[in-house]
């Protein structure tokens, strides 16, 4: 393409590798990945906003984390998409480039972040439930809330002025089906080793900084879930938190392996899994995981249902 990226306008996704046929395939499947995800978090959304039994602080925080990966898949998916379809590479600009990249990290801090605040609300409701309704208020959770992605969206600011700062003279050629910040670092003909080193530096910062009050939290569950003497009870208490658990396990495993890295220069093969695993699986299985196995929400999803029919046929 251009030989000197330092004024050009554009950059040219390569997305993905194969035949006609075999994006077509791929269209069809993760457009059905993103569709059933699209409904899936809707209709949490909906059962949250109108059946008064989920509106506790558990559910409040999935609203909002329904949201986050509604808002996380829509920055990215769709242009994936219509970069499968088109028989040539899609050509984007630097503007929508610089937009992409900022609102998937930004949304993708703020999603980590509520997972940690889901952690802490599971840890008081456990670990110390007599004071549940004083410590986790609706004015404690609103607030958490809001800091989460203000913090999101604040943090995120500095990581892409820098990446977009860099001097791109090698190429304005993504090999990648969105604008990948380690893609972007190949395009560059500055070295960038402090840049480079930052990113890194503020990487684990977001994931481990979060992770850590989730592991502190689920170390104390766990020890208070081994005190109860009957197994019934510490049934129910294990299953409450079982959801939630298995969703950060998946979250944060596949998060490490596309964000952790010295070097952010990676192969694209790597990147392009690891980003899947993040963008299209993740949020696919994570309102399965959340609500499947939750009695409260299948109760209320029924009765929403079952008026919902009694509308219709009257």
């Amino acid at each position: 393409m251009l030989k000197n990226y330092s004024s050009a306008t554009e950059f040219y996704f390569l997305g993905f590798p194969g035949s006609k046929e075999l994006h077509n395939i791929l269209f069809a499947t993760f457009f059905f990945f993103y569709s059933v995800s699209l409904i899936a978090n809707m209709v949490i959304i909906f059962m949250v906003c109108v059946d008064k039994r989920l509106q506790t602080p558990m559910y409040f925080f999935l609203g909002h984390l329904s949201v986050l990966e509604m808002l996380t898949t829509t920055v990215t998916v769709p242009l994936m998409l219509w970069g499968l379809l088109l028989p040539g590479m899609l050509v984007v600009s630097l503007t929508a480039c610089c937009t992409q990249l900022y609102l998937y990290l930004s949304l993708g801090t703020s999603e980590l972040l509520l997972f940690t605040a889901m952690a802490v609300d599971h840890y008081v409701a456990v670990c110390n439930p007599l004071r549940y309704t004083i410590i986790m208020n609706s004015h404690t959770c609103l607030w958490v809330v809001i800091a989460s992605w203000v913090f999101g969206f604040l943090f995120q600011i500095w990581p892409v002025y820098a990446t977009f700062h860099l001097t791109f003279c090698k190429s304005n050629v993504l090999d990648h089906f969105y604008c990948d910040g380690g893609q972007l670092f190949k395009l560059s003909c500055d070295k960038g080793r402090f840049t480079e080193l930052m990113l890194f530096l503020m990487s684990i910062f977001v994931l481990f900084g979060s992770l850590m009050p989730t592991i502190i939290s689920y170390t104390y569950i766990i020890s208070t879930i081994l005190k109860i003497p009957s197994g019934s009870h510490r049934w129910k208490t294990v299953s409450t938190c079982a959801s939630h658990f298995t969703c950060v396990v998946i979250s944060y495993t596949s998060s490490l392996f596309l964000y952790v890295k010295l070097n952010q220069t990676q192969a694209a093969e790597y990147n392009r899994v690891a980003s899947l695993m993040v963008l299209v699986v993740n949020p696919f299985l994570n309102p399965f995981i959340f609500t499947l196995r939750n009695d409260k929400f299948t109760e209320v999803f029924r009765d929403v249902m079952r008026s919902c029919y009694q509308l219709l046929k009257d």
